[in-house]
């Protein structure tokens, strides 16, 4: 087996699908303009048996993998209109730590700053009283957390990241909607991937398109309630280092149930996810989060 697929694997597996843009339930209901809101989250993701085109990894020092992700992300938001039109922007970013342990616990963490996210998203078609909602979301992921080429793992990834999003919702039934997104990653050149590209020297890493779909229902029990649950099918996303083509293509398919809270103190959300299949990378066993979110 080629080290510099694990390496390649290991981007592919864990920072993307880890950072992945996870659409929250209602994100597609277009918001009422002059607001602003900080929201904190705290994310908890286990990554564990690495796999090669469909087949389980077992050789040294990828027996027994185990890869423990931990982040608090900040969120500032606010909400205007384009012409007459819903739109809203963020910036994020977040902070934390990627801890390699199992077979992998010769290799470093990786703490500090992550990469700065920017979102702006309009509304195209925005009914309300129908609650069918339209709306296109573009982001940057800027390369400004923390990151040594000396170290295999890092919070951040050393190169720009673009996205663009549709989404579109619409009610089910009187209580239930259903929402489908669909968006695609475009990646800049990392020319200092040394640690993790396995290579002595700094060699340059691409990285192509990455296509995420997500769909499922939104249930809304009372004013102060809502359970939501997604399905994700990550595709595309092979790597290339140097001038060696990877073979590591995503087809990754993933769950994440929600539970939301609105209280008078800001909104709450409970999330729990992971992986139902997947082709190359590192299995996601387990993902949690927990978000408060305050209106100010």
């Amino acid at each position: 087996m080629r080290i510099k697929y694990i390496a390649s694997s290991i981007l592919l597996a864990y920072s993307l699908e880890a950072w992945a843009i996870d659409l929250q339930p209602n994100d597609i209901v277009a918001p009422l303009p002059g607001r602003h809101s900080v929201a904190i989250s705290y994310l908890n993701t286990e990554n564990g048996t690495l796999y090669k085109n469909g087949t389980v990894v077992k050789s040294k020092p990828f027996a027994s993998p185990d890869i423990d992700g931990q982040a608090a992300l900040m969120r500032l938001s606010t909400t205007y209109t384009i012409g007459d039109l819903p739109a809203a922007s963020y910036i994020q970013i977040p902070y934390g730590t990627i801890k390699p342990a199992g077979s992998l616990s010769a290799y470093p963490s990786g703490t500090g700053v992550g990469d700065t996210a920017f979102m702006t998203a309009i509304w195209p078609y925005s009914d309300r009283n129908a609650r069918r909602y339209f709306g296109i979301a573009g982001y940057v992921i800027a390369p400004t957390g923390s990151y040594n080429n000396q170290q295999l793992f890092n919070m951040g990834e050393n190169r720009w990241k673009a996205d663009l999003q549709m989404g579109y919702q619409q009610p089910i039934t009187n209580n239930i909607d259903g929402m489908i997104a669909v968006d695609t990653m475009w990646f800049s050149t990392n020319n200092q991937c040394a640690a993790l590209c396995f290579s002595a020297t700094n060699t340059s890493l691409n990285q192509k398109p990455l296509t995420t779909t997500q769909l499922g229902p939104i249930y809304k029990i009372d004013e102060t309630y809502t359970l939501g649950a997604s399905y994700f099918y990550v595709a595309g996303g092979a790597t290339t280092i140097g001038n060696a083509y990877q073979n590591n293509t995503a087809n990754t398919q993933r769950y994440l149930l929600s539970a939301v809270a609105h209280y008078p103190i800001g909104r709450i959300t409970l999330q729990y996810g992971r992986d139902m299949e997947i082709k190359n990378g590192f299995f996601e066993s387990r993902r949690l989060a927990i978000r408060y979110q305050k209106a100010f």
